[in-house]
């Protein structure tokens, strides 16, 4: 049986276990640290490339869109699970298929490289170290990468910020915001990180500023009728009309209008130049609230530092600042593997669909989770890990390296095409879409057309519902026989954990299939319109 490494036991190297074992594979699971999680293991302590979510944070996709495609979150966890729950979840998993003697914790991999033999046999030569620095050289006969893009801190040099003698730190060092009483505090990059320090600081500090250099689009995790936003708008019925019937600026007229029905963002200093769609959102319930009370006050991008302060593009300055937190992102790569196979230059990588290396003989190594979605990641490297190991296992053959370049060119011109040019957007893509392109490759994209015949209600649900991962397992190989029931149920077990109080009568359950079957109509007939009066 072939072996294969893998590297990293977070959410991206769990499942990269059982995809193995599913195949038929020998799994070793090498992790640096004591635990798993990765970045969900939560720490007091500051590592050097090991990222960790703060003491606070709770995940911004809902538990039904989160979770891997063969094991439902349990109903009584939270509809938004802190990172505690993650956490548990994980263990739950693990414990479930019995994947924790697979995995060698307190080892490094120190190198990554093809065997002499490479061309004919597809090996690689993995070096290790484990906790009494002892280093091991072993053959394995394919790799997966699960060590995520969320290792090594962006730290930008500003002008003057040598010289300045306050508090500089990342938000990877950010954990708890209590040592921050009364500080004077600035927070530079508003992506999901930065949204989430600025705000719980606000609770804290004695004045938050928030340093953006183009603003964001805000959106919150709860949408329509108290549902989460992912399960309200993450259908394939959404999915259809936007890529082939509302026109994109209709599209973002709509978008626009939703997100500043909550809040104005341009009386907020919040709205950018740029469109909803091209850059990668901020998820934040609070962040509105504790502008709106002058506790986080929103600044323009930095000019420079001083001893004691800060000075904005505009000409403003704010002095007596006593921190500064550089949520300015992470860059990725993967110094454990030899250049020649994958060479990460300033966040970019050029595999085929971000995965397999498009010019090796054999595709015996693959990243896996190195994506950025609008939408869940952890469903996205269970797809990945099951075609990665069915692609090692010999079951599914590759496009030939000049469709795979193709492909690679493709998605760059897309992303140019709709995303602002930032570090941040090199590796983004569309959930749906893209989760469709892996589940084609590996034989297990559910068929509606032919569902509809069979099952009239599960396809109604699958194409008007939310698009969960029990939908990649309803066919194909290692399909799950408990698919269909996940999806049928998939609403009753997100609105489980909020049923904490009888209410004496019955609450009515609003017909959302008639719902999207109206809102599939408006929208054709509003995109007929438009048409007509271009």
């Amino acid at each position: 049986m072939k072996e294969v490494a893998i590297i990293g036991a977070g959410a991206s190297g769990l499942t990269a276990i059982k995809c193995c074992l599913d195949e038929g594979l020998v799994p070793t699971c090498f992790e640096r640290t004591g635990d798993i999680g990765g970045l969900w293991n939560y720490t007091d302590d500051v590592k050097d490339g090991q990222a960790c979510v703060m003491k606070s944070t709770v995940i911004n996709t809902s538990k039904e869109v989160m979770c891997y495609s063969d094991f439902p979150i349990p109903e009584e966890f939270p509809m938004y699970m802190h990172n505690k729950y993650v956490k548990q979840y994980f263990q739950m998993y693990i414990t479930h298929f019995k994947l924790d003697k697979y995995i060698q914790f307190n080892t490094e991999v120190l190198s990554i490289k093809p065997a002499k033999d490479f061309n004919t046999s597809g090996q690689w030569l993995i070096s290790t170290r484990d906790k009494s620095k002892k280093e091991i050289t072993k053959t394995f006969d394919a790799v997966l990468v699960c060590t995520g893009h969320h290792a090594s801190a962006n730290k930008p040099d500003f002008p003057g910020l040598s010289e300045f003698k306050g508090s500089v730190i990342h938000s990877h060092d950010y954990k708890r915001p209590g040592k921050y009483e009364d500080k004077r505090v600035v927070v530079i990059g508003i992506g999901n990180s930065g949204g989430d320090a600025a705000v719980e600081l606000s609770n804290v500090a004695s004045q938050v500023f928030l340093s953006t250099r183009r603003g964001s689009w805000v959106l919150n995790r709860i949408g329509p009728n108290g549902l989460p936003i992912d399960m309200a708008f993450a259908s394939r019925l959404l999915t259809f009309l936007r890529t082939n019937v509302i026109p994109v600026g209709m599209m973002e007229s709509m978008a626009r209008s939703q997100l500043n029905k909550r809040f104005d963002h341009a009386a907020y200093s919040l709205q950018p130049k740029h469109d909803v769609f091209a850059q990668h959102p901020t998820v934040n319930d609070s962040l509105p609230n504790r502008i709106a009370s002058g506790s986080i006050k929103v600044k323009t991008d930095i000019k420079c530092f001083t001893a004691t302060g800060v000075e904005f593009t505009d000409g403003t300055k704010e002095e007596n600042i006593d921190v500064v937190i550089l949520a300015t992102g992470y860059i990725f790569g993967f110094p454990f593997i030899d250049k020649s196979v994958i060479d990460v230059q300033d966040n970019r990588i050029e595999l085929f669909k971000y995965m397999f290396p498009p010019n090796l003989k054999k595709p015996t190594i693959c990243v896996v989770g190195c994506v950025q979605p609008i939408g869940s990641l952890m469903p996205i490297s269970e797809l990945q890990c099951r075609l990665a190991a069915r692609v090692f296992k010999g079951d599914v053959t590759l496009p030939s390296s000049d469709e795979m370049w193709a492909d690679i060119r493709q998605k760059e011109e897309e992303m140019r095409h709709v995303y602002v040019k930032s570090k941040r957007h090199t590796i983004q893509v569309h959930w749906i879409p893209y989760m469709d392109e892996l589940a084609t490759l590996n034989g297990c994209k559910p068929n509606l057309g032919v569902m509809l015949l069979k099952d009239t209600k599960l396809a109604m649900k699958c194409f008007f519902g939310p698009c969960t991962p029990y939908q990649y397992r309803l066919e194909g190989p290692v399909k799950w026989s408990g698919a269909r029931d996940a999806i049928l149920t998939q609403m009753d077990r997100t609105l489980n954990s909020l049923k904490t109080r009888p209410l004496g009568f019955e609450s009515k359950k609003s017909g959302g299939g008639k719902l999207y079957v109206f809102l599939f109509i408006f929208f054709v007939l509003l995109a007929i319109l438009y048409k007509l009066l271009l």
